[in-house]
This record gives C-alpha cells, sequence and structure tokens, in this order.
C-alpha cells in the first residue's frame, strides 16, 4: 500500500514509476478524489468546532442549530467513507514502486543476468526429462491423479516420495541450523485480512484457492505460499527494535490455481496446482531491507551449492515483478532436457509496502513509530528442486544418482532405480 501523502506531493515521478510496472491501471482521478475527502474533513472538523461552542454556551435557544449541525456532520461522515472507499480501492490496486537499480522493462527478455554458478554436464547420451525418467521408475504417477483429481497434480510415489521428504528436511537444517531462521509449522489456510495484507488480494483472487466454510464475512484461502501466513505473524504490531530481525522458515504445501497460466507446462511437475516450497521471510528495519535481500538470496543459493546443481542468478526487471516486490532476484536452475534454466527461487524485498497494508511497525532507536521491511524468498521449492536432481543426476540406465549431502536423508540410500 502507498502513502497517499507521497503519492500528493510526488504525483508526476508516482506515475512514471508506475508506468514501469507494465499495469494498465487508471489512477488520474486519485488527486480529486483526495482533495474532495480532506474538503470533506475540514467542514467537518469547522462544524464540529461549532457544535462544541454551542454545547460549552448552554444557550437553549441554539439546541435546534446543534442539532441541524450533527445531521449535517453525519452527511459529511457518509461522503467521506464513500470517498475513502473509492481511494483504498484505487490504492489497493496499485503495485510497489521499483527501486532505482532494478532494470526498467516489459518482460523477462529485460532480466539481467548477475551471474552463474556450477558445471553443467555433459551426458554421452540424450537426457530425458524428468517425468519421462519419474514414469520410467514408476515414482511419478500422473494419470491416477488426473482420475483422482484432475490435471496439474501428481502422485510422488516410493523412494521419490523419500528424495521429496529429505529435500524439506535438508534444506530446513539448512536454514535454522546455518542461516539462523526459526522454524514454524503455519496454518494452510489464511482469512482475507493476511491474504490483502500480503498483497494477493484483492488484485490476485481469481489465483486462489477459496474454501466455502460457514463463516459469516469470514472468508478463507488455502496460502499460495507460506510468505502469507509467516509475514502476517507481525500484523497490527509493534516491535521492538532490538529484536529485529525476525527470519522465518516453514516447509508447506502450496495452492495455485495458475490462472493465467493455461497452455505453459502442461507436462510433468514445473507448474502444479498443489506443490511443496520451503519459504523464507525476513521482517527487519525498513533501512536495511536491500543488506537482507542479498542475504536471503545467499542462503537460497546456498542449498544449489551444497547439491551441487548449475544455476544463475538474475535481476528481474520492472514489468517482470511480483505485485508487492521493490526489487527481485530469481535463482534458476539447469534442466538438461530443456537445455535452458528454469526458476527454482524468487527472493524480493517488498520494502514498507506490505506493512502498511498490515500495519505493521517497530520502535526506532530515537523510539519513533515507522514501518517494518519485509522480505520473502524461496528456500527452496521443492518440486522443482527434485525435478533438477532428476533431470542432472540421471544416468544412461533411467537410475538417479543421489547427491550426497542427501544420502543421509536418504536412509544411506545412494542410488534410485526401479524395483
Amino acid at each position: 500500500m502507498h502513502n497517499l501523502k507521497d503519492i500528493r506531493n510526488n504525483f508526476d515521478e508516482f506515475v512514471k514509476s508506475i508506468k514501469e510496472r507494465n499495469v494498465d491501471i487508471k489512477f488520474d482521478n486519485i488527486l480529486s478524489l483526495d482533495k474532495e475527502n480532506r474538503n470533506l474533513i475540514q467542514k467537518k472538523e469547522i462544524l464540529e468546532k461549532e457544535k462544541k461552542e454551542i454545547s460549552k454556551s448552554k444557550d437553549k435557544s441554539l439546541f435546534e442549530k446543534s442539532k441541524s449541525i450533527s445531521v449535517e456532520i453525519d452527511n459529511l461522515n457518509a461522503k467521506q467513507i464513500k470517498f475513502k472507499s473509492q481511494i483504498d480501492d484505487i490504492l489497493s490496486s496499485l503495485p510497489n514502486l521499483p527501486l532505482k537499480d532494478v532494470p526498467s522493462g516489459k518482460d523477462e527478455s529485460s532480466n539481467i543476468e548477475i551471474e552463474k554458478k556450477g558445471e553443467i554436464k555433459k551426458f554421452d547420451f540424450k537426457p530425458k526429462s524428468h517425468y519421462e525418467l519419474g514414469e520410467q521408475l514408476k515414482m511419478l504417477d500422473f494419470d491416477v491423479s488426473t482420475k483422482t483429481t484432475g490435471s496439474r497434480f501428481v502422485f510422488v510415489k516410493d523412494k521419490l516420495a523419500l528424495l521429496e521428504r529429505a529435500l524439506s528436511n535438508f534444506m530446513l537444517d539448512v536454514h535454522t541450523k546455518e542461516n539462523d531462521y526459526e522454524e514454524i509449522s503455519p496454518p494452510l489456510i489464511a482469512n482475507e485480512n493476511s491474504m490483502y495484507g500480503t498483497g494477493q488480494l484483492p488484485k490476485f483472487e481469481n489465483d486462489q484457492f477459496e474454501l466455502k466454510i460457514d463463516e459469516k464475512n469470514d472468508r478463507k484461502f488455502l496460502i499460495p505460499t507460506a510468505e502469507v501466513i509467516l509475514t502476517n505473524i507481525v500484523k497490527d504490531k509493534i516491535l521492538n527494535i532490538k529484536n529485529l530481525p525476525l527470519r522465518y522458515v516453514a516447509s508447506t504445501s502450496c495452492f495455485r490455481k495458475e490462472a493465467g497460466s493455461y497452455g505453459k507446462d502442461t507436462k510433468g511437475m514445473i507448474r502444479q496446482h498443489q506443490f511443496y516450497k520451503v519459504e523464507l521471510v525476513s521482517i527487519v528495519e525498513n533501512n536495511k531491507c536491500e543488506e537482507e535481500l542479498e542475504r536471503m538470496t545467499n542462503c537460497a543459493s546456498m542449498i544449489l551449492d551444497k547439491l551441487k546443481l548449475p544455476y544463475r542468478k538474475v535481476l528481474l526487471c520492472t514489468g517482470d515483478m511480483g505485485f508487492s516486490a521493490e526489487k527481485t532476484y530469481d535463482i534458476e536452475v539447469w534442466l538438461p532436457s530443456e537445455n535452458k534454466y528454469r526458476e527454482i527461487s524468487s527472493c524480493s524485498s517488498c520494502g514498507t509496502f506490505q506493512a502498511r497494508r498490515m500495519k505493521s511497525r517497530y520502535k526506532n532507536s530515537k523510539n519513533n513509530t515507522e514501518f517494518v521491511g519485509t522480505l520473502n524468498g524461496s528456500g527452496l521449492a521443492i518440486g522443482r528442486t527434485l525435478i533438477a536432481i532428476l533431470e542432472n543426476y540421471q544416468n544412461s540406465d533411467g537410475s538417479i544418482t543421489v547427491p550426497k549431502v542427501l544420502i543421509p536423508y536418504m536412509n544411506n540410500l545412494d542410488i534410485i532405480k526401479s524395483k
């Protein structure tokens, strides 16, 4: 959420920054609405002052006038509520503003590669896709999931189910023991206010799985990412600066309709309605967001380093960032079957954007109240990490070599092969 006063004082610059986000939102009338709203407030203050003076005078002849003023104040309140609602609707639909060092661009073609790490393996055979390998092993079953549930779901079986669990435990161990994150096991359901706080609502309502629960005026949603529930831990709180930063990690199921992805990645596990992800969330002093973003991205990259998977780090352009982000790094892992890098993590600084929506604040060193800075990132997407291991560690006979760091998590199994 944006500060209306900042928009008012720097409107031309604000418009320019919003246009960089490649969104088609009309908000030219926000200043006129704001002016009308402030005029109503001014009129109301004058009337309230007059009413107070009448009350002090105790002049009975003015009582009728006092009643008339009360009616007028009520009318002004009703008008103000209407104007404020219109203003809030506009503000809630506007994305965060990009930081100055974010490259300008409409889509991923304008993203900037920052670095590449890891050696891309040269196979002496044609590498298979993860879904070919999984089906050959009889450990990925897309047919049964289509019958039981629908498209974009999968049954992960036997040793690949063990690998999926191993990845989750491995990532949690690294982030809690080496990267100083506190593990949380959160609810998988968020209410409407929480979804609004992190920016999923109202703009992306069609992407969410809403639950039909008979609770009056209390909408519930399956979480699209643990970011929602972890970030809202600090909703409506004023934190002590001594307790910052807060760093949380959770391994959860995530649920997305993928409404805008029709026809994309229809085969395999790349784009699923339900998937596992280890999520990282940081709550920091708002002047330390960029520093924390670098740290978080390094924490996510560390997992790929330990798994010895080749990847690259990319700085997203203004038109490719998420709604709440002010700066985002994507980490993309190499997939041999596609001969290209694919996203496995996205780490974003949101500045104070989410904090304003959640009313999350802290007392600074001068005891003044400020909005916190929030960050989130995948550390990593478990399904896509499993995909990367299948493809990069495959052997000519269709078996999969288990990465060394995962062997202790796999009951000392070092090769996954069909029975």
